[in-house]
């Protein structure tokens, strides 16, 4: 199973970017998926997951009201909508995969990860 994410770059605070993870190898619909964030000098931390059925979704509460994770199963992919973007949301963004129905925020539950993605927001 291989998971590529795109879509960061830089934006300006207030902004927004839209993230996308694809899974290849396996049917995308197997899995729960959870973004997650790290940023330097702090630990990986958890953003948003979203069941493998979709119906289900969870977000850390800084993120809460302005991401949105959605997927798209026909497509494989899973996707991160974030506005109104803050400098505090700079970060490596990476996508993971979970076997599982449901997503959960602990990290170490996910067996698949993707290579990361640079989001930078500027003031």
């Amino acid at each position: 199973v291989q998971l590529q994410a795109s879509g960061g770059g830089l934006v300006q605070a207030g902004g927004s970017l839209r993230l996308s993870c694809t899974i290849s190898g396996r049917t995308l619909s197997t899995y729960a998926m959870g973004w997650f964030r790290q940023a330097p000098g702090k630990e990986r931390e958890f953003v948003a997951g979203i069941s493998s059925s979709g119906r289900t979704t969870r977000y850390a509460d800084s993120v809460k009201g302005r991401f949105t994770i959605s997927r798209d199963n026909s497509k494989n992919t899973v996707y991160l909508q974030m506005n109104s973007l803050k400098q505090e949301d700079t970060a490596v963004y990476y996508c993971a995969a979970d076997a599982a129905a449901y997503a959960t925020g602990d990290y170490m539950r996910y067996n698949y990860w993707g290579q990361g993605t640079q989001v930078t927001v500027s003031s």
